[in-house]
């Protein structure tokens, strides 16, 4: 009997020196875990037509125009649209004091008609126009597109710069201001 708890002493212990010496690193190669960290650049949001807007220096006339229309958030929203985006030039050009007058409070509603006469619902690439094309705005009433040479017109503004693409749609400058009838 007392040989038998030697010997199971003897295996017990073996046992654990077994165990002890298989989970412990070799002595001599310590191995050391390390983590790569990898920096990314920031991940920036794809631009709205209205961010695209605003980030135009050309545009600047038009940006107060559809904040003073309370349109920012509508023309930001999911869309798409397309967007016949008239120029500082385009906006210089109307009658002397006809901006100052359609941003005051009270000619909102207008300004509002004359905005949503340049917009229309759809992703509208130059490539999809076609010459005597009509397309219908947000304000309801058609915009006629005329090609002729090459040239893009939107009722007999000329497109400029064409497929600006955004996240939310499509802008196409254009050198005129386009009034609803």
């Amino acid at each position: 009997m007392k040989k038998l708890r030697i010997l199971s002493l003897a295996v017990a212990s073996f046992a654990t020196v077994f165990a002890v010496s298989c989970s412990s690193e070799p002595k001599g190669e310590a191995t050391e875990e390390t983590m790569e960290v990898v920096e990314t650049a920031p991940v920036e949001a794809p631009k709205t037509v209205v961010d695209i807007a605003v980030g135009s220096p050309d545009h600047t006339t038009l940006v107060a125009a559809v904040t003073a229309a309370g349109l920012v958030e509508t023309l930001s929203g999911p869309g798409p649209f397309t967007i016949f985006a008239p120029t500082n030039a385009a906006f210089a050009a109307l009658p002397a004091g006809t901006v100052e007058n359609l941003v005051k409070p009270e000619n909102k509603d207008q300004l509002t008609s004359i905005l949503t006469y340049h917009v229309v619902a759809g992703n509208v690439m130059a490539a999809d126009l076609t010459d005597g094309q009509k397309v219908t705005t947000l304000n309801g009433q058609e915009l006629t597109v005329s090609i002729a040479n090459g040239v893009v017109k939107i009722n007999g503004a000329t497109v400029v710069a064409a497929d600006l693409a955004g996240s939310n749609g499509v802008i196409h400058v254009v050198d005129g201001v386009i009034l609803p009838k």
